[in-house]
């Protein structure tokens, strides 16, 4: 970790107050805490708005089905199996009688990534999702000219190049 520095920022009363509530609801020990994670997060937002196809991401797709849908969890496995480069872990819930859930944590680049994150999603079955995309650490604070290339760190999966299908749309 880089060396801490100290800087002032002025606000209002009143949005100084309104802030220490909210994170001290959060669980914030300090405000530092809480204006560092909100800086990475408008950097990790900043930096996905338009990155390189290439890009690498992190990823969690969380899917509610209905497990009495036809072929339905066939075809999420396939999608899957189609594109095991992506998937680092699947995490199967059921929740009740008609409905589970499953998280699938995914590591690839952006394109690939949210290509999958919309198969799955649209398949017919599924009730409701979510994708949720992030950076590897690393990428969080480095400058933007150098973010989101592909690093060579001898970690990286080999991806499946075959195209996404969309099925049971």
């Amino acid at each position: 970790m880089s060396e801490l520095l100290r800087f002032g920022v002025s606000a209002e009363d009143e949005l100084l107050q309104s802030f220490d509530r909210l994170i001290a609801n959060q669980g914030y020990a300090t405000r530092s805490e809480a204006l560092r994670d909100l800086m990475r997060d408008a950097l990790v937002r900043s930096r996905l708005e338009e990155p390189p196809e290439t890009a690498e991401i992190l990823g969690s797709l969380t899917l509610v089905y209905d497990h009495h849908a036809h072929d339905l969890t066939e075809r999420m496995a396939e999608l899957q199996h189609d594109h095991h480069g992506l998937v680092i872990s699947v995490l199967h819930v059921h929740v009740s009688h008609d409905d589970c859930m499953e998280v699938i944590v995914l590591r690839g680049p952006v394109r690939e990534v949210r290509l999958l994150g919309e198969a799955l999603l649209s398949l017919k079955g599924v009730k409701h999702g979510k994708l949720f995309v992030t950076l590897p650490s690393r990428e969080i604070t480095e400058r933007k000219s150098a973010t989101l290339s592909s690093h060579k760190h001898g970690h990286e999966h080999k991806h499946d190049k075959s195209p996404i299908r969309r099925q049971g749309v």
